[in-house]
């Protein structure tokens, strides 16, 4: 119970890796506040976790600045301060990069890095008056460093928030506050399944290329998302930890035309 007595809050957390990280949390004495976009999926998940005394919910929009600082000031309100934020909340569209219109890249840019970027900003504020230290977790991606056509504003924006990682880090390290990220590879979740699996020849192609032979669980990134928020990580910021079966120790490959 490493983080027994802290106090979390989470976005994107109805379903998915979110909603793993939140029972994480609560298993391990975290007293955590969730938010979604999803107001029927968030309190399906509430109720599913059944801690009225440790739980609570916020129907919010990342892409909007209010809807974060609403989230940060009921964690403080309900619980009396912030130690954990997980930037969670993410989409992706499967486009090709010719047909992706400003209105997509805009939505995935908004929820993917903005949101992201709304949220560094409102914990470290409140860490900050609550006089220093804590731990924010942004959630990437393996697609931050590859490059896979079909993902392109995916990949953008999980790129962007590999450096929003690395100088949020540098520029709250005098307030005592760690700014880590995890990239998972390919968890079975809803995104995946909508975005990434869109068949049966892409799931075998996104296999071929993972070395562990299969898709990860939600509670398996869970897993590493507590060990940063731990004082086990007391010496790490800065980094993007990458749970993925093995995913970026092999290249990307491209079809083959003979000549």
């Amino acid at each position: 119970m490493k983080l027994s007595g802290k106090v979390a809050a989470i976005t994107g957390a109805a379903r998915g890796i979110g909603k793993a990280c939140a029972k994480r949390f609560l298993d391990d004495g975290v007293k955590v506040v969730i938010s979604d976009v999803d107001a029927e999926g968030l309190a399906a998940t509430a109720a599913e976790l059944a801690r009225p005394d440790a739980l609570r919910t916020v129907v919010g929009n990342v892409a909007k600045r209010a809807d974060v600082d609403q989230l940060v000031a009921t964690a403080v309100k309900e619980f009396g301060r912030l130690d954990i934020m997980v930037n969670n909340a993410g989409v992706a569209r499967n486009r090709d990069i010719l047909e992706i219109t400003e209105e997509e890249f805009d939505e995935i840019i908004g929820i993917n890095l903005k949101g992201a970027f709304f949220g560094v900003q409102a914990a470290a504020k409140q860490m900050i008056a609550q006089g220093g230290g804590g731990v924010i977790i942004n959630m990437s991606s393996v697609n931050a460093l590859l490059a896979i056509p079909a993902l392109a504003t995916y990949a953008m924006s999980k790129g962007g928030m590999k450096q929003l990682t690395s100088v949020a880090a540098v520029a709250l390290a005098p307030h005592n506050i760690r700014v880590v990220a995890v990239g998972p590879g390919t968890i079975l979740t809803d995104m995946v399944a909508s975005a990434i699996y869109t068949s049966e020849d892409a799931r075998k192609t996104v296999l071929s290329r993972t070395p562990a032979g299969r898709g990860g669980e939600p509670s398996e990134v869970a897993s590493v998302v507590a060990f940063l928020a731990s004082d086990d990580a007391s010496y790490i910021t800065g980094q993007t930890i990458y749970p993925d079966g093995g995913r970026l120790v092999l290249n990307y490959t491209v079809p083959v035309k003979e000549k």
